[in-house]
């Protein structure tokens, strides 16, 4: 689509475009996701994303004029399916129930947007029953998801709202460092975690911030 700043739509080619490029940034981040997790994890995080998101890229070529909450309904069936542990269940849903928000569309809007970004995140917490602080990908989620539907209350375009909410999880992302893990196998070493950026919530900033590329 072009960041213009004045692009009102995104179509599911755009969408296609984008998933393309989560999987390159994820692949490129595998080192570093697994060298965060060695500080809080056995230190697999990055193997584990890296083996998801190329099982989602054998699956893009046959996604091709299909619409958008069809992609994301295979991607999120695509993680869940391949990621081990807790990662894939919590992203693999958030997928899901954005492509339920845009089931049937070949064009999204901020409206529609908005719509996915709460979905995906009441989908985890659902799934993972964590608050924000907790230290988890939800503290890069959730300022996204509260970013974006301030942009879109200022009357921002759809291009600025997306960076707004890309900023807005990098610094919930930076603020993983300082909290204390709550859940998860990180929780076992307490304020040992203080410290380490969440590898979880480095794994969302990734993905948002490739998708922003992406489009």
């Amino acid at each position: 689509m072009g960041n213009t700043g004045e692009v009102a739509k995104i179509t599911s080619k755009d969408v296609l475009a984008a998933i393309y490029r989560i999987c390159d940034a994820v692949e490129e981040n595998k080192a570093y996701l697994c060298e965060l997790d060695a500080a809080l994890g056995d230190g697999d995080h990055g193997v584990s994303m890296s083996k998801s998101f190329r099982a989602v890229r054998d699956k893009l070529p046959s996604l091709e004029g299909k619409d958008v909450g069809a992609i994301l309904k295979a991607v999120g069936m695509a993680l869940i399916s391949t990621v081990g542990g807790a990662m894939g269940p919590l992203f693999g849903s958030a997928f899901l129930k954005a492509g339920e928000r845009a089931a049937g569309k070949q064009e999204i809007g901020l409206d529609d947007i908005v719509d996915m970004f709460i979905a995906g995140e009441e989908a985890i917490v659902a799934r993972g029953k964590a608050k924000v602080g907790d230290k988890t990908l939800l503290d890069t989620v959730h300022p996204a998801v509260e970013a974006i539907k301030e942009a879109r209350a200022r009357g921002l375009s759809l291009v600025e709202a997306l960076r707004e909410a890309t900023k807005a999880a990098e610094l919930g992302m930076k603020s993983t460092v300082g909290m204390i893990a709550r859940v998860g196998r990180a929780s076992r070493l307490g304020e040992r975690t203080i410290g380490h950026q969440d590898p979880g919530a480095t794994s969302a900033y990734i993905i948002i911030k490739a998708a922003m590329e992406g489009l």
